[in-house]
């Protein structure tokens, strides 16, 4: 019987010279892709399980990539195991392989970056971001790329292994709350205690800024021509804040001129000392031309 059942197994589907596929390969095919699809279906189901909706669904398009390629190798090595000589195939298309692994060098690398990003969440939509010296808005977060808005509602299109190379600021990572600040120096001879006073009243004048957590004014230094301040206040809307100071500034600057606190300006003394020596020669030529 088992003679019987190996003769079936062994039976040629198809026969070349190079080539001989069997009914047993065949079968040995097939099992290993139910194998292959079981246990894949149970790894997406394991990491995709505490994944929010949006990130599950771009998770799984990601998985249907590498479900294919999973697919390749399975029937690669089913084929090996089962007497199938796959040398020839493999000697064909290693120098496509190798073509296309490094034209999609870059491509993986976002892919692979797109992926970490979903599985440990240290970037979501909405999230507001600095990178190379540009602020963002997150809007969608893609395989290859995260498209954001900045502050002009330009779009940044940034490539997914940028978050890998590069320094990454996620401001709003923890939550919303941002601390910032704005910069004025005062004339030297103003009254310091009514200077904090005031920028505590001008903070506290600007609606977008929150009354708690309070913020804090500091006497940084005695700068050149300057007393040095720094007002610190807090805001839910880090997207905004540019838009804050510039109003903080304008109420700081009126509640000064009410109180004739003055912003100083740098001031240089400039001293000319003249070399007699030089004036001498310069006026000795010019007697030598009028001759």
């Amino acid at each position: 019987m088992f003679d019987k059942l190996r003769e079936v197994l062994g039976l040629s589907l198809i026969k070349t010279d190079d080539i001989n596929v069997t009914i047993g390969a065949l079968i040995a095919v097939v099992f290993a892709f139910i194998l292959s699809s079981f246990t894949l279906r149970l790894i997406r189901k394991l990491i995709t399980r505490n994944l929010p909706i949006d990130d599950t669904n771009k998770f799984i398009s990601i998985f249907q990539f590498i479900k294919y390629l999973v697919y390749i190798f399975v029937t690669m090595f089913a084929l090996r195991i089962s007497g199938v000589d796959i040398s020839v195939l493999l000697t064909a298309s290693a120098a496509i392989f190798i073509g296309l692994g490094f034209a999609l060098q870059q491509l993986f690398q976002d892919l692979i970056a797109g992926v970490l990003i979903i599985l440990d969440q240290s970037l979501k939509v909405g999230d507001i971001i600095e990178i190379d010296g540009k602020v963002g808005r997150v809007q969608r977060i893609s395989l290859r790329s995260t498209r954001a808005y900045t502050r002009n509602d330009r779009v940044m299109i940034i490539p997914n292994h940028m978050f890998m190379d590069d320094l990454l600021f996620n401001w709003t990572q923890n939550n919303n709350l941002v601390r910032d600040s704005v910069s004025v120096g005062v004339a030297y001879g103003s009254d310091t205690a009514l200077t904090k006073k005031l920028l505590l009243e001008s903070s506290a004048e600007v609606e977008a800024i929150l009354k708690e957590p309070r913020g804090a004014v500091l006497f940084d230094n005695f700068g050149e021509s300057s007393l040095d301040f720094t007002v610190n206040f807090y805001v839910n809307d880090a997207f905004a804040v540019q838009r804050i100071k510039s109003d903080l500034r304008f109420v700081i600057d009126r509640k000064f001129r009410e109180h004739n606190i003055s912003i100083p300006f740098p001031q240089r003394d400039l001293h000319i000392y003249q070399d007699k020596n030089l004036a001498f020669s310069i006026k000795e030529k010019q007697n030598n031309t009028e001759e």
